[in-house]
């Protein structure tokens, strides 16, 4: 991966966790007070709905920063390492926790007639497109697993062929 490529994503990474820090800090408090002048529907929901929030920002701030080591790792040339499984894992939970957290949020929303039937028909995809990327990951992991094994058998033919000469 060229230098440039790196910095451009590392660009978008540090903008993305900025973001979400904003979200943190001036939007969720905002969401909140806007449950307060929300019809008495909404208003229950407030909380559940502010920590389901507040989880999937954490989420995503998970996600960012592992594939920023995974991108340090790639720099370094030690991505095809067992080190790096640590992150991919985490980057699965962290999906699959997103995936969850927005089942629970059509879940808290979807009794009452506060939300329309079809917003939480939409969350329920989302869900499912959650868990597709969860699945895409878990895929790209098998690979990194096959390429961390070739990378193993080189470098013992290596020493092996380093003994013989």
């Amino acid at each position: 991966m060229g230098k440039l490529t790196v910095l451009a994503l590392r660009a978008v990474l540090v903008m993305l966790l900025t973001g979400s820090a904003f979200v943190q800090a001036v939007m969720v408090p905002l969401l909140a007070g806007d449950f307060d002048d929300a019809d008495a529907a909404l208003a229950s929901v407030r909380t559940p709905v502010i920590v389901i929030v507040v989880l999937g920002v954490v989420a995503a701030q998970v996600v960012l920063v592992c594939v920023w080591r995974l991108v340090t790792m790639v720099r370094r040339g030690t991505v095809f390492s067992l080190g790096a499984f640590r992150y991919v894992y985490v980057v699965i939970g962290a999906f699959v926790a997103a995936a969850f957290l927005v089942f629970a949020l059509a879940a808290v929303l979807a009794p009452g007639e506060a939300v329309a039937p079809g917003i939480v028909l939409l969350l329920c995809g989302v869900v499912v497109a959650i868990l597709g990327v969860a699945l895409v990951v878990l895929v790209l992991r098998m690979l990194l697993a096959q390429a961390v094994a070739r990378d193993i058998e080189a470098a013992r033919m290596r020493a092996e062929l380093a003994e013989v000469i």
